[in-house]
């Protein structure tokens, strides 16, 4: 996921940048039009210029560029699940640190202030299901039964999810160092 400051360049892309730090910071509810104008410093007009479907539009964009981050961080990883979870704990303790503790994960943010809202719970559910998907590939590469790497994946991303909510609340990234720590030890027990 991008950085909490939008870049210089294309309006479209720092609204979007923005929607993703608002997400992250503020949930679904902090994500308003006028809180993207002014993180991005885009000019009002452009909202319905680059996102005629207003503030919906920039949200469900906002968690399918965050599915597609996290995804594709795994996915690059190929088989190695120690590089994967190695690259998501940073990730996400540099994320911590750069935001003061207030950035968290856009579809968590989807889950707690959307819940009920049928396209938000959508989104949420696709990109849990996205993720586990390329970590059960990883591990089923590695050689683990196809029920114990659905297990260990949704545990994987279930321990880690946590210990960011944990780490906000404790404004400390030992509950990731500690999650880090476990899940390791039971990936390197599986053979590559």
């Amino acid at each position: 996921m991008p950085s909490t400051k939008p870049p210089a360049g294309r309006t479209r892309d720092r609204m979007l940048l923005s929607a993703v730090t608002l997400l992250r910071e503020r949930g679904v509810n902090g994500v308003t039009l006028d809180a993207v104008l002014a993180h991005s410093g885009a000019p009002r007009g452009s909202i319905y210029h680059h996102f005629p479907g207003g503030r919906e539009q920039l949200v469900t964009e906002a968690a399918e560029l965050g599915t597609s981050f996290i995804a594709a961080m795994i996915d690059q990883a190929g088989a190695d699940a120690e590089l994967a979870l190695d690259r998501f704990v940073g990730f996400w303790k540099d994320s911590l640190v750069e935001s003061d503790f207030r950035a968290g994960c856009p579809i968590v943010a989807l889950v707690v202030d959307g819940h009920g809202q049928p396209e938000l719970d959508a989104l949420a559910s696709a990109a849990f299901t996205r993720w586990g998907e390329g970590l059960t590939s990883m591990l089923l590469q590695r050689g683990m039964a196809p029920d114990e790497a659905n297990r260990l994946a949704s545990a994987t991303i279930s321990a880690i999810e946590g210990a960011v909510i944990l780490s906000r609340v404790q404004r400390s990234i030992e509950p990731l160092d500690h999650v880090a720590e476990l899940l390791r030890h039971r990936l390197t027990a599986v053979a590559p």
